[in-house]
């Protein structure tokens, strides 16, 4: 135990430390980056010092601090972490630390939990850093309003702030929307705030994903850079900010926290407000390097899947809403033959739902559609050997339903009427804990009574004017909400630990680590386009590893934008993730049946190193080629692909460096022609393929890795699958 006592504490993992100086009444991030060692007292007396800024002209007379918990008493002119007021008063916080706990973890990392007084708010406020093995660094905030306050404390926002250093001159975040999701952008750092504000109810799909600041030109595998991500599902804001006098002794901010609404976090007397998680990432190997921890932290969890992840299919593109027994019979005997291990029966089973405009809410089987239940489909796809999933939409409701005729208060909406439809369908307040447990038990019967294996959760639109009717008027909700929807997961899952649930909202509009800590897969996009698709997962994966992102095979003309592409690019870009199949197979030619076999087959061969690998990217010139890898925990095998989206403005490649590899090994190349024949732009391919398309040819790490070899020049919206095996 550590009772403020004025000691410099660091925590360190995997090539990073957080170095915290807990001295005087400020307590200031030190360093936040490249792991210093192990400081002794005269390097963390030597970092203290030079942490003090000068004091500048027409400024405070003390040097400005940068404090772990930013406010305007100590100079910070910026965005500070905390905002609030009492009826208007209290709006001039001043934490003052009264207990630090540090604790250093035996694989790395550790915690350092801070705890704060404040005389003005009248408030209790906890800090708590923690750093997990792979160097992600969290923050955790949370205010109380103390049992004895004589009156409520709002609280306008809570943000997680850390400062970095001028080199972090440029910024990236995303954006896009339906079928366009994470689209990026970069910036300059410039001065002044570039402030990104999720109000949808969820991060959307233009939500901002990954803020990154990073030295000027930083790529996929080089530069260093620092990310900040929101772990939560409802509305949000990132930050980068940057003042002409600094922060502190650093220059510029990045941070995060949840957007709240006004009057939304009144704090009573007693009560408490917990922060989402902000996770801070830091690397000296570009983008990649970020991603290999995001994704080392996720799959140390107790939750993370932990078997093959089984090939689905899922129904929606085969017959929409047209749910017909023997129809859907026929494609499960076409999915088993190629080899799908799991169905999902998608939108359309439940009473009313003959098209998108009725019976969201009424989560019961239809009779009409369905007079013996859903029995005689689950029997035939479990007696073909796999498993069966069902799709809900269980935060929604359709004016046309039964749940609305007989509780329209359910509907999220002021009392003073409701605003328009969003595909024709409302938010149910599952706040409201009558709708929370009719929700609840409704689902979990069905999965009792099916026994079924997975669900697919979606949230196809966004939250406008959400507020619930309560009986002190109408209140902001989207807090509770998303709170209630993690307990809705939790509690399915704690009902039927098998059960498996994939997120997704009219695709990926809430693909964020607070839906994933309750969840086994998003749902990347509702675009099954192949060129849309590389470019989604391409960035989707800088966050979320390939075993939780579900991609699937389209038709070969595209529901999502009607673009028609060829089957072995289709299958490409499928098989680098949670492969799946989103077509009418029934209609597929018997060569295209042989092919999705195969392609099936190499899926089952190459996903323990799909699903376990660390994803690269080369740094090309061109933006639309593509040479992504997973490479193997022990490097002994990766796989490449080297895809074309559109033409190129070079004849040929030139040299192209495959990320990832040991310089120091040699290994076997070779392209995998399963799935079938790769356009070129080309008389002939480089000489050196010659042989990797007839059976593999070896070559030194430093050609592969350091050097480069030339690469085919692909048609537009082609793939080349390289397999590559290290032989010494």
């Amino acid at each position: 135990m550590v009772n403020g006592d004025g000691a410099v504490h660091t925590l360190r993992a995997a090539g990073v430390a957080l170095v915290v100086d807990l001295a005087g009444p400020h307590p200031r991030v030190l360093h936040w980056g490249a792991d210093l060692g192990d400081l002794d007292p005269e390097a963390a007396a030597a970092l203290r010092v030079t942490a003090v800024p000068a004091v500048l002209n027409n400024s405070p007379d003390v040097p400005r601090v940068f404090s772990v918990w930013p406010t305007e008493q100590d100079g910070w002119a910026g965005t500070p972490a905390q905002a609030g007021h009492r009826g208007g008063t209290a709006t001039t916080p001043r934490p003052r630390l009264v207990d630090a706990d540090v604790v250093h973890a035996t694989d790395g990392g550790g915690r350092i939990a801070l705890r704060f007084d404040d005389d003005v708010a009248g408030t209790c406020a906890r800090l708590q850093y923690g750093m997990d093995a792979a160097g992600v660094l969290s923050i955790d905030l949370s205010i109380e309003n103390p049992a004895e306050a004589a009156s409520p404390y709002s609280v306008d926002g809570l943000r997680a702030l850390v400062p970095l250093p001028d080199r972090a001159g440029e910024l990236l975040d995303f954006t896009g929307k339906w079928c366009r999701e994470r689209s990026p952008q970069r910036l300059p750092f410039a001065f002044g705030t570039h402030a990104r504000r999720a109000r949808r109810g969820k991060p959307g799909h233009d939500t901002p994903f990954l803020l990154v600041a990073g030295t000027p030109a930083f790529g996929f595998g080089h530069g260093e850079v620092w990310g900040a991500h929101l772990a939560w599902s409802g509305d949000g804001e990132y930050l980068a900010e940057r003042l002409p006098e600094g922060a502190g002794a650093l220059s510029r901010v990045i941070g995060a926290g949840e957007l709240l609404r006004s009057g939304e976090m009144v704090l009573q007397p007693g009560e408490r407000y917990d922060a989402p998680t902000v996770l801070f990432t830091w690397s000296d190997r570009g983008l990649d390097g970020l991603s290999a921890r995001f994704h080392r932290r996720l799959r140390a969890r107790r939750s993370h899947p932990g078997s093959p992840r089984p090939l689905v299919l899922n129904t929606w593109e085969a017959v929409y809403f047209d749910h017909d027994l023997e129809r859907l019979v026929q494609i499960a005997d076409r999915a088993a033959e190629v080899g799908v291990e799991r169905i999902v029966l998608d939108d359309g089973w439940f009473q009313g739902r003959r098209d998108a405009n009725a019976g969201l809410g009424d989560w019961l089987v239809d009779e009409r559609v369905w007079p013996d239940g859903l029995g005689p489909f689950v029997d035939a796809v479990r007696a073909r050997g796999m498993q069966f999933g069902l799709w809900f939409e269980p935060e929604m409701i359709s004016p046309d339903s039964d749940l609305a005729r007989a509780h329209p208060d359910w509907v999220l909406a002021p009392r003073e009427g409701v605003g328009p439809t969003a595909r024709s369908q409302h938010v149910l307040d599952i706040a409201n804990p009558d709708a929370y447990a009719l929700v609840l038990e409704r689902i979990s019967a069905l999965v009792a009574e099916y026994d079924i294996d997975y669900l697919k959760w979606d949230h196809n639109r966004d939250l406008v004017e959400p507020v619930g009717r309560r009986g002190d008027g109408d209140r902001p909700l989207v807090h509770d909400q998303t709170l209630a929807l993690y307990r809705l997961l939790d509690e399915l899952r704690a009902r039927h630990p098998r059960l498996e649930i994939e997120t997704c909202s009219g695709g990926g509009g809430r693909v964020d680590l607070g839906i994933l800590e309750r969840t086994d897969r998003v749902w990347a996009s509702d675009c099954n386009d192949p060129v849309e698709r590389a470019r989604i997962e391409r960035w989707t994966r800088l966050l979320v590893p390939p075993e939780l992102i579900g991609s699937h095979l389209g038709a070969g003309r595209s529901h999502t934008t009607s673009r028609e592409t060829d089957l072995s690019f289709r299958l490409a870009v499928a098989l680098t993730a949670h492969a799946g199949i989103e077509s009418d197979l029934t209609v597929a030619d018997p060569d295209d049946l042989a092919t999705i076999t195969a392609w099936a087959a190499l899926y089952r061969e190459l996903r323990d190193l799909i699903h376990t690998g660390t994803v690269v990217n080369a740094d090309l010139a061109d933006d639309a080629a593509m040479l992504t890898g997973i490479v193997a925990p022990d490097g002994g095998r990766a796989l490449f692909t080297w895809a074309r989206l559109a033409t190129s403005p070079d004849g040929q490649s030139g040299r192209v460096r495959f990320p990832g590899l040991d310089a120091a090994a040699h290994y076997r190349v070779r392209v995998r022609a399963e799935l079938g024949p790769t356009s070129r732009h080309e008389v002939t391919d480089p000489e050196w393929m010659l042989p990797a398309v007839d059976g593999g040819i070896e070559l030194p790490g430093t050609v592969l890795a350091v050097a480069g070899v030339p690469l085919p020049t692909l048609n537009p919206q082609q793939a080349l699958l390289f397999d590559v095996v290290r032989v010494a």
